[in-house]
């Protein structure tokens, strides 16, 4: 019984050096960072223990596990530019052109409690997508690449199936109705993707209904072999246009000489002419002078 109870000491006495050697652990989040605590000791399972909000420093158990994720507004960017977020989706239209648009998708991240745990184990420990030294890495990138950008490229597509090439890249009303109509839909897509709100409007604060995500999209953007043939009929038409200016301008003077010759006859309307360009010198010469003019040769 005394050996049973030695030993009994001695196990504990050993974990309880353990424990003080692997000592405790913190989380520290920033303004723009909110996060998840697990209990992971050596004497537990990992387990859920609690969120942690923005601006909060936390002291834990040994070798509990910390997980921290964007808070606040955050963006996907399309435009392919250097450091972009991914590259220009491409849509084809109801007249079979492929078009490339570039643009931003502005969310946060939902950081409710329940929601952001759920959003951790269903899809961040799958891409690995929380925070590394206070910085997204490519897990985060590569989670929103499936999570928004897929969804919204499929929106976009299936938005413009509804409308011409011509009227998407030419009419800015048209462009703008296309605009509505890919967020709406887009939103709708995101949801299903990921199963649950997890991307709402930037002023989302982590309570309360869910909005949705904002799009700030780009006209869509023909190929340049079609940009050039639209150049080239936009300056034909502008042509054709000067051109009956033109005509109307000719109309109007013939019109004009028409009621001349009625009133003065066409030898006069003749004279009257040469007058009017100065190609014949006119002398006043008063009646009865008794002046004599001689023409020239």
């Amino acid at each position: 019984m005394r050996k049973s109870a030695v030993l009994a000491l001695t196990v504990a006495a050993t974990l309880g050096a353990v424990i003080a050697l692997n000592g405790c652990t913190s989380i520290n989040t920033q303004p723009d960072e909110a996060g998840l605590t697990y209990d992971a000791g050596p004497l537990s399972n990992t387990e859920f223990e609690s969120c942690v909000g923005p601006s909060t420093r936390n002291w834990d158990g040994p070798r509990d596990l910390h997980f921290t994720y964007p808070f606040g507004q955050r963006t996907y960017d399309f435009s392919g530019t250097e450091g972009s977020d991914g590259p220009p989706i491409s849509v084809v239209t109801n007249d079979n052109v492929t078009m490339t648009v570039t643009g931003v998708a502005t969310f946060a991240l939902n950081t409710d409690c329940k929601t952001l745990r759920q959003f951790h184990e269903r899809i961040g420990i799958k891409f690995q997508s929380w925070m590394e030294g206070g910085q997204t890495a490519d897990g985060w990138r590569n989670m929103l690449s499936v999570y928004l950008k897929q969804p919204l490229d499929k929106a976009m597509d299936a938005v413009s199936k509804k409308y011409g090439y011509k009227e998407l890249y030419s009419d800015p009303a048209v462009k703008e109705k296309w605009e509505d109509e890919v967020g709406m839909l887009a939103s709708e897509f995101i949801k299903d993707q990921a199963g649950a709100d997890f991307f709402c409007q930037p002023s989302y604060a982590g309570a309360g209904p869910c909005g949705n995500a904002v799009l700030t999209l780009q006209a869509p953007v023909p190929p340049e072999n079609i940009r050039s043939a639209l150049t080239a009929e936009q300056e034909a038409v502008a042509q054709n246009n000067a051109q009956k200016q033109r005509n109307e301008t000719v109309r109007t003077e013939l019109e004009s000489i028409r009621e001349l010759v009625k009133v003065l006859g066409p030898d006069a309307y003749v004279l009257y002419k040469a007058v009017e360009d100065g190609k014949v010198s006119v002398v006043p010469v008063p009646a009865g002078s008794g002046i004599n003019v001689t023409p020239r040769n």
